[in-house]
C-alpha cells in the first residue's frame, strides 16, 4: 500500500513567507497542510500548484454551548467555501475551540454525559455539512499535560468515540500520533484499533514535536504496520525542524517511505545475525 505525505506549512520554513514555505513542500513532491486560513491569501495558494491535504475547518465555536456550536457550523461553512478554492478534502476540527497558544477558550476539567450527547450532535450536523459540500471533516486528537491543558474530548480514545458515535462517512478521525504518544502510547495497537475511522494521521516525535528520528518514537516501525494494516492514506508531518527544514523532510519521507522502510528492515535484520 502507498501513503501519501504531506506536511504543515505552518511548522517548517519559518523564516519564509507562507508562499514560498507551500513552494518548497510542494517542490519536494509533499501535500501541503494549512491551519487558520482566513489571514492567508487564498488566491496565490490556489494558484500554487500545490496538493492542500487539509486545513482548519473552522475559526470560532465549541461543540457543547449551543451558541459556541451554531458559532462553530457557521464558521465551518465558510471553510468549505475556501476548501473548495483549494480543493482541500478534509478540514480539521477540535474538541473545542483554541486560543492562538492552543489553548481552550473554555477550560473544561469535567465532562458530562450531557456533554458528550451535545458534542455528538454538533459534529452530526458538522458531517452533514461536510457531505453536502463533498469534504470531510476531521475531528484531532490533543495532549493535555504539554499543550492543551483543559481541553474536552483531547485523548484519542475520546476523539474515537465521538467519530464512533456519530458513524458518518464525513466525519473521521485525525489521529495525532505525537498527541497520542504523550497522552495515551501504545500507538500501533490504537493505529490498528482506529483504522476503520481514520481520516489523516499526523505525526511528529516526543520530546520537542521535531521530525521523526529526534526522539522516542520509532516511526520506521509504525510506516511499517500501517502498511501491512492496509492504511494507504494521507500521513503528514505536523511538527518542527529541529534544525534544517530539508533534514526534517528528509528525515521524515525516510521514516514513511518504501526505501526508508527498507533500510529498517535490513537494520534490524543485521542486528539479528550480529
Amino acid at each position: 500500500m502507498t501513503i501519501q505525505l504531506a506536511a504543515s506549512a505552518e511548522m517548517l520554513y519559518l523564516d519564509l513567507p507562507f508562499s514560498e514555505r507551500v513552494a518548497r513542500i510542494r517542490d519536494r513532491g509533499l501535500q501541503v497542510e494549512i491551519w487558520d486560513w482566513s489571514a492567508k491569501d487564498i488566491e496565490a495558494l490556489a494558484a500554487s500548484g500545490a496538493v492542500f491535504s487539509s486545513m482548519t475547518g473552522y475559526l470560532r465555536g465549541e461543540l457543547i454551548d449551543p451558541t459556541g456550536a451554531e458559532e462553530l457550523l457557521r464558521t465551518a461553512a465558510q471553510s468549505l467555501e475556501v476548501a473548495a478554492r483549494l480543493d482541500s478534502p478534509r478540514l480539521n476540527v477540535h474538541g473545542t475551540g483554541l486560543d492562538g497558544k492552543g489553548l481552550p477558550v473554555k477550560p473544561q476539567a469535567v465532562v458530562t454525559g450531557a456533554d458528550w450527547l451535545a458534542a455528538a450532535k454538533t459534529l452530526e450536523k458538522l458531517a452533514q455539512l461536510g457531505e453536502k459540500a463533498g469534504r470531510v471533516f476531521t475531528l484531532e486528537n490533543l495532549n493535555l499535560p504539554v499543550d492543551h491543558p483543559g481541553t474536552p474530548f483531547a485523548l484519542a480514545q475520546d476523539t474515537l468515540a465521538l467519530v464512533r458515535a456519530v458513524d458518518h462517512p464525513n466525519l473521521r478521525l485525525n489521529l495525532d500520533l505525537y498527541h497520542a504518544q504523550i497522552g495515551e502510547g501504545n500507538l500501533i495497537e490504537l493505529c490498528r484499533e482506529a483504522l476503520p475511522h481514520i481520516g489523516e494521521i499526523q505525526v511528529a516525535d516526543v520530546p520537542g514535536r521535531c521530525e521523526p528520528g529526534t526522539g522516542e518514537i520509532n516511526y520506521p516501525a509504525i510506516g511499517r504496520a500501517l502498511r501491512e494494516m492496509g492504511y494507504d492514506g494521507v500521513v503528514g508531518l505536523e511538527g518542527w525542524a529541529k534544525a534544517d527544514p530539508d533534514h526534517a523532510l528528509d528525515a521524515f519521507v525516510a521514516a514513511f517511505s518504501e526505501v526508508g522502510l527498507d533500510g529498517d528492515r535490513r537494520q534490524r535484520t543485521a542486528g539479528r545475525e550480529d
